[in-house]
């Protein structure tokens, strides 16, 4: 994922104290205060489950 386009939500607004999230054939979920140290990637199936389950 290292091209992909990295996203936050716009209910952030400026804070850093949130999750990024690049959805492409997987899905990758990071830290932004810390980009450069690792992600969880997900199948998109995963994904849907777990917004499911947040919601």
């Amino acid at each position: 994922m290292a091209t992909a386009e990295w996203r936050k939500s716009t209910h952030s607004g400026d804070d850093t104290n949130c999750v990024e999230v690049a959805i492409e054939r997987t899905v990758g979920v990071r830290d932004s205060k810390a980009p450069a140290a690792g992600q969880l990637t997900l199948s998109r199936q995963a994904w849907s489950a777990a917004l499911r389950r947040l919601r």
